[in-house]
């Protein structure tokens, strides 16, 4: 090996080397905003299919259109209930379905029992299928706009009200709001 080549060796692992961190930090940069881009993605998705009950820009100003109840149709919302993994409340419909004409208000309740030794703070999650049903199903007073906070053995009814919108398609005729309760204590 000629003393030529052995110079060039040095630089040249040299230079792979510097290539090889800037990459590692490029890719690493991207990865770090991909991860803060991840939120308002999903947001965006979840808007465009009505996944995890996310319709509306804003839920809490659902603007009623004059009451025009249409009472030739009889639409079935039911409702379910679901835990994430790990929360141990107990948490059901009041009833497991109700039968509105659109354009009427809905109002069922879901109760909630905390029967741990400590305080617990719950998060529901809604979600509508027929996903095409999303944007017509309104709930103008729902517990998922909030949190709920349960003391040890505490149970508490609460309120859904709902309409569905007498826009709704006609094929349409049975509608599921279901709620998947988290538990949330960790984060408040």
């Amino acid at each position: 090996m000629s003393e030529q080549d052995r110079e060039e060796k040095p630089e040249a692992i040299e230079r792979s080397t510097r290539r090889t961190v800037i990459r590692s930090i490029l890719v690493a940069c991207g990865m770090f905003a991909f991860g803060f881009a991840m939120v308002p993605l999903y947001n965006v998705f979840c808007q465009v299919t009505g996944l995890n009950g996310k319709t509306d820009p804003d839920p809490y100003m659902y603007k009623a259109a004059e009451a025009k109840v249409d009472t030739s149709r009889d639409i079935k919302v039911q409702f379910v209930a679901t835990k994430n993994a790990g929360m141990s409340w107990d948490f059901s419909p009041s009833t497991p379905q109700v039968t509105v004409h659109p354009g009427e208000p809905g109002l069922l309740n879901f109760v909630a029992k905390n029967p741990t030794d400590k305080r617990m703070v719950g998060q529901a999650i809604p979600s509508v299928t027929p996903f095409e049903a999303t944007n017509f199903l309104h709930k103008v007073e729902c517990f998922c706009f909030t949190t709920q906070t349960l003391e040890p053995g505490e149970e508490k009814v609460m309120p859904l009200r709902i309409i569905v919108d007498q826009e709704l398609p006609k094929h349409i005729k049975k509608l599921t709001l279901s709620y998947t309760l988290f538990d949330v204590t960790h984060m408040n």
